[in-house]
């Protein structure tokens, strides 16, 4: 295995550091094993600080407003960029005209490329020629591994004695790994053990030890593989928990990875990730997100399983109304419910503790 970190990255994000498709930067903003990330390429916040932007916390991550600005800092502060990172996560992850024009740019400056887009670079063949003379590596984290590799669903998922906790959401883009992240933090400073079953692009590009990028995968094998990835987490470490990143919703029309989430990684119980002020789908307009209490509903009757807290993304939320949403979900839904971002995953730890004392 690759020790971490690999290299030195920019991230690029042009036009969407502040938007949800901005997802895949924001979390290597907050945390990554496998790159030292130098800086974040979006000419629409150049000049600010990227942790800043993101959570009112500077993190020394400034944003330039093109690529070879962000070389060229890199350089000037002795720590020369290596790999340049898509951090765009638009809708079906396809490749623009624009981003392609500056993946030959970033390879031109000898720049290493790792994408998680559908598009594929490397299928591309003048990018492909272009890194071979550059000598430089492309990696499209998105292409499903070999079918020779991969597993289908056998049920050995039974024998995992670790507790399962699947974080989930009420919509895409919503902040699901952001939390399990946290959770997973969280539980460790707590005194238990834990691992984190990536399930993303974004978490691979974290360093999460264990995982699969769920729509990468044949649609056959998807169960097999997120049941062998928690399965391999389990016999390789034996954690007290085990949190798997949630994909998508049970009921978002493009996005409904929960569904595979609950049948294949067979959580014992599920955190619930909710951005209250949306009011439609990511990405949807005129598809009205359900009801939270639909969506617990759902998730409870199609698992068997229960939701034991409710996370709030306050996007869209002022600081002073965030605790008094919180207040009001506690209070419809009997669940603990707060902000991690904010305020920690305490409750949702306390949540917990019943069900790792048994």
């Amino acid at each position: 295995m690759t020790p971490f970190p690999e290299g030195n990255a920019i991230i690029y994000c042009e036009g969407a550091f502040t938007t949800p498709n901005g997802k895949t930067a924001h979390g290597l903003v907050r945390r990554t094993r496998r790159y030292h990330v130098l800086s974040v390429v979006d000419s629409h916040c150049a000049g600010s600080d990227a942790g800043t932007i993101l959570d009112g916390r500077a993190r020394g991550i400034p944003i330039y407003e093109h690529i070879q600005q962000a070389v060229e800092a890199g350089e000037k502060n002795n720590r020369p960029a290596t790999h340049l990172v898509i951090g765009l996560a638009p809708d079906g992850g396809r490749l623009s005209h624009e981003v392609r024009s500056d993946v030959i740019k970033a390879i031109e400056f000898g720049l290493n490329v790792d994408a998680g887009l559908h598009d594929f670079l490397s299928d591309d063949s003048d990018i492909s020629f272009l890194a071979a003379r550059h000598r430089v590596k492309i990696r499209d984290i998105r292409k499903s591994p070999p079918q020779k590799a991969l597993h289908f669903f056998t049920g050995k998922i039974e024998v995992v004695t670790s507790l399962k906790v699947a974080v989930l959401g009420t919509d895409s883009a919503v902040g699901k790994r952001t939390t399990a992240w946290i959770l997973l933090d969280a539980l460790l400073a707590a005194g238990y053990t834990g691992e984190l079953i990536g399930t993303g692009q974004t978490a691979w590009m974290q360093g999460s030890r264990y995982g699969i990028i769920l729509d990468g995968i044949i649609n056959d094998f998807v169960s097999g593989e997120i049941e062998h990835a928690v399965w391999t987490a389990w016999k390789e470490s034996r954690p007290d928990v085990i949190v798997i990143e949630g994909q998508g919703s049970l009921m978002n029309p493009a996005y409904p990875g929960g569904f595979e989430i609950l049948a294949a990684g067979r959580p014992d119980v599920v955190v619930l990730q909710h951005a209250a002020a949306r009011r439609e789908y990511d990405g949807f307009p005129g598809y009205p997100i359900h009801p939270l209490d639909k969506q617990i509903q759902a998730i409870q009757l199609v698992s068997g399983k229960p939701v034991v807290a409710v996370t709030l993304n306050h996007e869209n939320l002022k600081s002073d109304e965030v605790q008094a949403v919180c207040n009001q979900i506690r209070k419809t839904t009997r669940l603990p419910t707060c902000d991690v971002l904010l305020g920690g995953a305490g409750q949702v730890v306390d949540a917990l503790i019943p069900y790792l004392a048994g």
